[in-house]
Protein backbone atom coordinates (compact mmCIF):
# COMPACT_ATOMS: atom_id res chain seq x y z
CA UNK A 1 0.00 0.00 0.00
CA UNK A 2 1.62 3.30 -0.94
CA UNK A 3 0.57 6.45 0.58
CA UNK A 4 3.19 8.45 -0.78
CA UNK A 5 3.29 8.48 -4.23
CA UNK A 6 3.07 11.63 -5.33
CA UNK A 7 4.53 15.11 -4.35
CA UNK A 8 2.76 17.19 -2.08
CA UNK A 9 0.59 20.09 -3.67
CA UNK A 10 -0.84 21.76 -1.17
CA UNK A 11 -3.56 18.68 -0.51
CA UNK A 12 -4.60 16.17 2.16
CA UNK A 13 -1.70 16.08 4.45
CA UNK A 14 -0.87 13.01 5.83
CA UNK A 15 -0.34 12.15 9.53
CA UNK A 16 1.87 9.26 11.03
CA UNK A 17 1.13 8.22 14.36
CA UNK A 18 4.83 7.35 16.11
CA UNK A 19 3.55 4.42 18.55
CA UNK A 20 6.85 3.85 20.48
CA UNK A 21 5.83 5.56 23.71
CA UNK A 22 2.88 3.14 24.45
CA UNK A 23 5.50 0.63 24.11
CA UNK A 24 7.45 2.23 26.94
CA UNK A 25 4.62 2.67 29.41
CA UNK A 26 3.89 -1.10 28.70
CA UNK A 27 8.25 -1.94 29.09
CA UNK A 28 8.12 0.19 32.51
CA UNK A 29 6.57 -2.39 33.88
CA UNK A 30 6.52 -5.27 31.76
CA UNK A 31 3.41 -7.63 30.97
CA UNK A 32 1.47 -7.04 27.41
CA UNK A 33 -0.27 -3.81 28.58
CA UNK A 34 -0.52 -1.34 26.98
CA UNK A 35 -0.46 -2.67 23.40
CA UNK A 36 1.01 -0.71 20.86
CA UNK A 37 -0.15 -2.54 18.15
CA UNK A 38 -3.92 -1.67 19.41
CA UNK A 39 -2.77 1.73 19.77
CA UNK A 40 -1.57 1.18 15.98
CA UNK A 41 -5.63 0.59 15.54
CA UNK A 42 -7.01 2.93 17.45
CA UNK A 43 -4.92 5.79 15.60
CA UNK A 44 -5.89 4.64 11.99
CA UNK A 45 -9.38 4.53 13.21
CA UNK A 46 -9.18 7.80 14.44
CA UNK A 47 -7.71 9.24 11.47
CA UNK A 48 -3.70 8.21 11.25
CA UNK A 49 -2.77 7.84 7.44
CA UNK A 50 0.63 5.23 8.48
CA UNK A 51 1.89 4.13 11.60
CA UNK A 52 5.83 4.56 12.71
CA UNK A 53 7.74 2.70 15.09
CA UNK A 54 11.09 3.07 15.76
CA UNK A 55 13.11 -0.41 16.60
CA UNK A 56 16.08 0.74 18.44
CA UNK A 57 19.71 -1.16 19.06
CA UNK A 58 18.66 -1.26 22.54
CA UNK A 59 14.54 -2.44 22.65
CA UNK A 60 13.67 0.47 24.63
CA UNK A 61 10.18 0.72 23.47
CA UNK A 62 9.20 -1.42 20.45
CA UNK A 63 10.44 -5.35 20.10
CA UNK A 64 11.18 -6.91 17.55
CA UNK A 65 7.60 -9.04 18.49
CA UNK A 66 5.96 -5.54 18.03
CA UNK A 67 7.33 -5.43 14.57
CA UNK A 68 6.10 -8.82 13.70
CA UNK A 69 2.94 -8.11 14.81
CA UNK A 70 2.34 -4.58 13.26
CA UNK A 71 3.41 -5.60 9.85
CA UNK A 72 1.23 -9.27 10.46
CA UNK A 73 -2.11 -7.25 10.94
CA UNK A 74 -1.30 -3.39 10.54
CA UNK A 75 -3.74 -2.31 7.74
CA UNK A 76 -2.27 1.08 6.86
CA UNK A 77 1.22 1.21 5.76
CA UNK A 78 4.77 1.30 8.28
CA UNK A 79 7.00 3.69 8.69
CA UNK A 80 9.95 1.64 10.45
CA UNK A 81 12.19 4.12 12.20
CA UNK A 82 16.03 2.48 11.93
CA UNK A 83 19.67 3.14 12.36
CA UNK A 84 22.34 2.71 9.43
CA UNK A 85 23.29 -0.60 10.94
CA UNK A 86 23.59 -4.42 9.65
CA UNK A 87 21.19 -5.39 12.46
CA UNK A 88 18.38 -3.08 11.57
CA UNK A 89 18.93 -3.38 7.59
CA UNK A 90 18.65 -7.32 7.76
CA UNK A 91 15.19 -6.71 10.13
CA UNK A 92 14.14 -4.07 7.58
CA UNK A 93 14.87 -6.48 4.33
CA UNK A 94 13.16 -9.52 6.50
CA UNK A 95 9.70 -7.69 6.73
CA UNK A 96 9.84 -5.05 4.04
CA UNK A 97 7.50 -2.35 5.31
CA UNK A 98 6.12 0.20 3.41
CA UNK A 99 9.22 2.85 4.26
CA UNK A 100 12.56 3.00 6.17
CA UNK A 101 13.35 6.46 7.67
CA UNK A 102 16.95 6.27 8.38
CA UNK A 103 17.74 8.27 11.75
CA UNK A 104 21.04 8.97 13.96
CA UNK A 105 20.86 6.81 16.94
CA UNK A 106 22.76 7.21 20.09
CA UNK A 107 22.42 4.58 22.95
CA UNK A 108 22.45 6.77 25.87
CA UNK A 109 19.73 9.46 24.17
CA UNK A 110 16.36 10.12 25.54
CA UNK A 111 15.14 10.64 22.07
CA UNK A 112 15.93 11.08 18.72
CA UNK A 113 18.23 14.80 19.16
CA UNK A 114 18.61 16.33 15.73
CA UNK A 115 18.98 14.78 12.36
CA UNK A 116 21.25 12.66 10.51
CA UNK A 117 24.38 14.55 8.87
CA UNK A 118 23.90 12.79 5.79
CA UNK A 119 26.46 15.13 3.89
CA UNK A 120 28.85 13.98 6.62
CA UNK A 121 27.83 10.18 6.25
CA UNK A 122 27.47 9.71 2.35
CA UNK A 123 29.28 6.67 1.87
CA UNK A 124 28.10 4.84 4.54
CA UNK A 125 24.43 5.73 3.83
CA UNK A 126 24.49 5.45 0.23
CA UNK A 127 24.98 1.21 1.22
CA UNK A 128 21.33 1.54 3.45
CA UNK A 129 19.93 3.47 0.80
CA UNK A 130 20.34 1.38 -2.04
CA UNK A 131 19.81 -1.83 -0.26
CA UNK A 132 16.43 -0.50 1.17
CA UNK A 133 15.63 1.17 -2.35
CA UNK A 134 16.38 -2.14 -4.36
CA UNK A 135 13.96 -4.26 -1.91
CA UNK A 136 11.39 -1.84 -2.67
CA UNK A 137 10.88 -0.33 0.83
CA UNK A 138 10.39 3.85 0.17
CA UNK A 139 13.55 5.22 1.44
CA UNK A 140 13.77 8.70 4.15
CA UNK A 141 16.56 10.27 5.71
CA UNK A 142 15.71 12.17 8.92
CA UNK A 143 17.93 15.41 8.67
CA UNK A 144 17.73 19.19 9.44
CA UNK A 145 16.61 21.67 7.58
CA UNK A 146 19.40 22.37 6.03
CA UNK A 147 20.07 22.63 2.17
CA UNK A 148 23.53 20.83 2.21
CA UNK A 149 21.58 18.00 4.07
CA UNK A 150 18.73 18.29 1.15
CA UNK A 151 21.61 18.20 -1.27
CA UNK A 152 23.25 15.17 0.49
CA UNK A 153 19.54 13.45 0.28
CA UNK A 154 19.53 14.08 -3.66
CA UNK A 155 22.70 12.82 -3.91
CA UNK A 156 22.18 9.86 -2.24
CA UNK A 157 18.78 9.26 -4.21
CA UNK A 158 16.76 9.28 -1.05
CA UNK A 159 12.73 9.40 -2.28
CA UNK A 160 11.79 11.39 1.29
CA UNK A 161 13.53 13.30 3.54
CA UNK A 162 11.57 14.37 7.20
CA UNK A 163 12.70 17.88 8.34
CA UNK A 164 13.64 17.82 11.80
CA UNK A 165 10.97 20.25 13.91
CA UNK A 166 12.56 20.24 17.44
CA UNK A 167 14.01 23.18 17.16
CA UNK A 168 11.03 24.83 15.61
CA UNK A 169 9.20 22.96 19.04
CA UNK A 170 11.54 24.73 21.52
CA UNK A 171 11.96 27.94 20.87
CA UNK A 172 10.02 30.70 20.40
CA UNK A 173 9.11 34.81 19.09
CA UNK A 174 11.86 35.30 16.44
CA UNK A 175 13.74 32.29 16.68
CA UNK A 176 10.40 30.38 15.89
CA UNK A 177 9.53 32.12 12.76
CA UNK A 178 13.32 32.29 11.60
CA UNK A 179 13.14 28.41 12.31
CA UNK A 180 9.37 27.88 10.34
CA UNK A 181 10.80 29.93 7.35
CA UNK A 182 14.11 27.62 6.99
CA UNK A 183 11.14 24.75 7.45
CA UNK A 184 9.56 26.07 4.51
CA UNK A 185 12.70 27.07 2.56
CA UNK A 186 13.95 23.04 2.81
CA UNK A 187 10.99 21.96 2.13
CA UNK A 188 10.53 23.82 -1.08
CA UNK A 189 14.11 23.16 -2.14
CA UNK A 190 13.21 19.17 -1.77
CA UNK A 191 10.47 19.29 -3.69
CA UNK A 192 11.95 21.17 -6.85
CA UNK A 193 14.46 18.57 -6.59
CA UNK A 194 12.43 15.66 -6.73
CA UNK A 195 12.28 14.92 -3.40
CA UNK A 196 9.06 14.51 -1.24
CA UNK A 197 9.53 16.28 2.27
CA UNK A 198 7.86 15.37 5.46
CA UNK A 199 8.17 16.66 9.01
CA UNK A 200 8.58 15.79 12.85
CA UNK A 201 9.42 15.84 16.25
CA UNK A 202 8.03 17.87 19.51
CA UNK A 203 5.01 18.85 17.34
CA UNK A 204 1.85 19.44 19.51
CA UNK A 205 -1.56 20.85 18.93
CA UNK A 206 -0.49 24.61 19.91
CA UNK A 207 2.28 24.59 17.39
CA UNK A 208 1.56 21.88 14.50
CA UNK A 209 -0.46 24.80 12.55
CA UNK A 210 1.79 26.58 11.35
CA UNK A 211 4.01 23.53 10.13
CA UNK A 212 0.96 22.05 8.43
CA UNK A 213 0.27 25.46 6.47
CA UNK A 214 3.54 24.38 4.53
CA UNK A 215 2.29 23.12 0.83
CA UNK A 216 4.72 21.39 0.33
CA UNK A 217 5.02 18.94 3.71
CA UNK A 218 3.14 16.02 2.45
CA UNK A 219 3.49 14.25 6.06
CA UNK A 220 4.32 15.13 9.62
CA UNK A 221 5.26 11.98 12.17
CA UNK A 222 3.77 12.83 15.57
CA UNK A 223 3.94 10.53 18.73
CA UNK A 224 5.03 11.09 22.02
CA UNK A 225 2.44 14.22 22.55
CA UNK A 226 0.01 12.24 21.31
CA UNK A 227 0.75 9.19 23.40
CA UNK A 228 0.28 12.07 26.76
CA UNK A 229 -2.10 13.64 25.85
CA UNK A 230 -4.44 10.04 25.68
CA UNK A 231 -3.51 9.61 29.65
CA UNK A 232 -6.73 12.91 29.75
CA UNK A 233 -8.20 12.03 26.64
CA UNK A 234 -7.93 9.01 25.17
CA UNK A 235 -6.15 7.74 22.38
CA UNK A 236 -8.46 7.84 19.70
CA UNK A 237 -9.25 11.60 20.92
CA UNK A 238 -5.71 12.66 20.75
CA UNK A 239 -5.50 11.38 17.16
CA UNK A 240 -8.53 12.88 16.14
CA UNK A 241 -7.63 16.15 17.31
CA UNK A 242 -4.71 16.29 16.35
CA UNK A 243 -5.46 15.49 12.43
CA UNK A 244 -8.43 17.92 12.44
CA UNK A 245 -5.84 21.07 13.55
CA UNK A 246 -3.91 19.69 10.40
CA UNK A 247 -6.72 19.75 8.06
CA UNK A 248 -7.62 23.05 9.25
CA UNK A 249 -4.33 24.83 8.80
CA UNK A 250 -4.50 22.95 4.95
Amino acid sequence: MNIGSRLPRGGHLRLGVNIDHVATIRNARGGAHPDPVRAAFAAAAAGADGITAHLREDRRHITDEDIDRLMAKLEIPLNLEMAATEEMLAIALAHRPHAACIVPEKREERTTEGGLDAAGQHNLLAYYVDRLGGANIRVSLFIEPDPAQIEAAIRLGAPVVELHTGRYAHVEGEDRAAELSRIADAAALAVKNGIEPHAGHGLTFENVASIAAIPQLAELNIGHFLVGEAIFTGFEASVARMRALMDEAR
